[in-house]
């Protein structure tokens, strides 16, 4: 991998993590598209790190109100204040993709090498975001969700495992079935995919220092890792930006025609 795939592939994760169009999707089927080779776990571990630091730079306030909260249930016991109970919430909601993940992480990974399913669950993705535009309420907040809806969100989320399902699509589309306004369920899914994040890059990024990495690798990495955060940061802000007024169909509208776009090129090939 070159430095400018790096770059690129990881401008495409901090873009695609945010927006509702399924990261995981974007990078199978650009590299597919290119002809480039797979980056690897390693890489992929590194620029989800971007993304995770892009949500803690757009949502700092929020992480250290999480911390918080954190440390009021650790010595109390309980959840007492909005903080705490925003932090209950976001634990059950990991529930469910941290059990999809372990159970189906095999299946998925033989679903990663073909572009034309990817294409198929893009266009899931897609009928999810229009769905939940005619569904939702939108009239509840953050501060009004109960445990049943943060665990819906969650389940969403574990569906989001399947590439072409898009994490942020999936879960901002529950939140919109379960009644929260646009705006407080992009936020919830952005500030819930921090326990996801880490989780799941944890492991893998502690095996990939043990074994060791050269003075490339490591540029490559990094330039990922930075791009992904830079990239991110700004999906973030514009997705806020354009949910305050907006609906996510022009978003289910893209996915839609890329899968239509791959599944034609995929006949051709």
């Amino acid at each position: 991998m070159t430095i400018l795939q790096a770059v690129v592939l990881g401008l495409l994760q901090g873009v695609t993590e945010f927006v509702p169009v399924s990261s995981s999707g974007h990078l199978v089927l650009v590299p597919w598209l290119l002809g480039w080779d797979d980056p690897g776990l390693t890489y992929d571990v590194v620029v989800h790190l971007g993304t995770l630091a892009a949500v803690v730079l757009c949502f700092w306030r929020d992480v250290l109100k999480l911390l918080s909260g954190t440390w009021q249930i650790i010595r109390q016991g309980k959840a007492t204040t909005t903080e705490a109970r925003l932090v209950r919430l976001i634990l059950i909601s990991a529930i469910p993709a941290a059990v999809l993940g372990y159970l189906a992480s095999d299946f998925v990974e033989g679903l990663l090498g073909s572009p034309r399913i990817v294409s198929l669950l893009l266009v899931v993705t897609g009928a999810l975001l229009v769905g939940s535009e005619r569904l939702g309420r939108r009239d509840a907040s953050i501060e009004g969700m109960s445990l049943v809806d943060a665990l819906v969100i969650g389940l969403a989320q574990g569906c989001a495992i399947l590439p072409g399902i898009s994490r942020s699509g999936a879960t901002i589309s529950a939140g919109l079935v379960r009644g929260l306004r646009r705006y407080d369920a992009a936020r919830f899914s952005f500030l819930m995919a921090i326990p996801v994040i880490i989780g799941a890059t944890g492991s893998e990024l502690m095996g990939a220092i043990a074994e060791g990495l050269s003075a490339s690798q490591v540029l490559q990495l990094g330039a990922g890792f930075f791009a992904a955060a830079v990239a991110g940061c700004l999906a973030i802000r514009l997705l806020l930006h354009h949910l305050t007024a907006h609906t996510l169909r022009p978003f289910a509208y893209y996915c839609w025609a890329l899968a239509l776009a791959v599944l034609i090129l995929s006949v051709v090939r």
